[in-house]
């Protein structure tokens, strides 16, 4: 208890030296800094408040502990009453704060860009794809959150081979990072006459959205092929030259965009692409310098694992890392994922706050 008395005084003490930046003239007439200073002032506040309402519990456990000595056996059982559940608040707070006081992915803040692929199962997976596509942007929609696709490989009807699509709006990272890897579905196929149930994958990648700043591309690094673009099958949809491929030389990195009939529109969206590729591979090479075991090293750049089954003849979906299971399969498909998602995110908070104590 002392120990996290300690650590939110250091926060409060950090909170005053920023209030008192703000207050100071010369902060405000740097371009960007009060808002610099103003953006760290605010990642504080949450621990701030919650700080309060801990010292707030301290104080009343300690007064309802004076009165456990009283000799009148009716308050002293209401008192012993009261520290119990003050305690159980008071614990759940010390979680809440360490939480608070992990460290931040610096990508949190970013936009992503949201890669789908059909992996086994051929025009099954497709399918889910397609599905899972629609179920990200039904989430997104339900955020506020803006999906813009950059590059749609459609197969048959209704399916899709590949889809990437660029996902703005507020935390977005933070609240999709965790749903990177393998995705698999179990049903039975509208093709399946002998109602076999098949097994199919879908694999997902959420990029870090990357601004020029975060990622420098040298020109001469790239080489950029246009060519005519073409629909399922290979027919055409296109007269001119408007589809563009663009590899970058020094990694073998290779992007393709033609949904758009413009040649620049197309070129600007493979290079969105081609950034968030390359921040992710810088990142992930940096993660495994400073990685001491194998299980740090494999990491968030690990995405052969399994990590959820769409189960549809039982209607249910399961998350392995978090071992939750939800039978509402309908309602998470049409976008229904806070519950999901906020499962996942508590799991990989408490890996994360048992490898700062090791």
């Amino acid at each position: 208890m002392s120990d996290m008395l300690e650590r939110i005084g250091e926060i409060e003490a950090r909170a005053r030296v920023l209030e008192e930046r703000l207050a100071d003239p010369q902060v405000a007439s740097v371009p960007g800094e009060y808002a610099k200073v103003a953006k760290q002032l605010g990642s504080l506040r949450p621990v701030l408040e919650a700080g309060r309402r801990y010292r707030q519990v301290v104080l009343e456990i300690e007064g309802s502990r004076d009165l456990l000595s009283e000799s009148d056996p009716e308050l002293r059982e209401m008192a012993r009453a009261d520290v119990e559940r003050l305690t159980r608040e008071r614990e759940a707070l010390e979680a809440e704060i360490r939480a608070l006081l992990l460290p931040k992915d610096p990508n949190d803040d970013k936009d992503v860009i949201l890669e789908i692929r059909a992996g086994a199962g051929g025009e099954e997976a497709a399918l889910f794809a397609a599905e899972l596509f629609r179920m990200y942007s039904r989430y997104a929609e339900s955020q506020g959150w803006k999906v813009e696709p950059l590059s749609l490989s459609e197969t048959g009807p209704g399916g899709l081979k590949e889809a990437i699509a660029s996902v703005s709006g507020e935390r977005v990272f933070s609240r999709l990072k965790h749903e990177r890897g393998v995705h698999r579905v179990q049903r039975v196929p509208a093709t399946e006459s002998a109602g076999r149930i098949h097994t199919s994958t879908v694999t997902v990648a959420v990029l870090p959205e990357a601004e020029e700043v975060d990622v420098q591309i040298d020109p001469k690094d790239l080489r950029v092929d246009v060519f005519r673009s073409s629909g399922p099958g290979g027919q055409s949809v296109n007269t001119t030259d408007s589809a563009v491929r663009i590899t970058h030389l020094p990694t073998g990195l290779v992007v393709q965009c033609q949904d758009e009939k413009s040649q620049h529109k197309n070129k600007a969206r493979a290079l969105k692409i081609l950034r968030a590729r390359l921040l992710e591979a810088e990142q992930e090479k940096k993660a495994l310098e400073r990685a001491s075991d194998r299980r740090a090293q494999v990491g968030t750049g690990d995405r052969s694992e399994r990590i959820r089954t769409y189960n549809f003849p039982q209607s249910r979906v399961t998350d392995h890392r978090a071992g939750v299971t939800l039978h509402r399969l309908e309602s998470t498909l049409e976008g229904g994922l806070d519950e999901l998602l906020d499962a996942v995110r508590a799991h990989f908070d408490a890996e994360a706050a048992r490898e700062e104590t090791r």
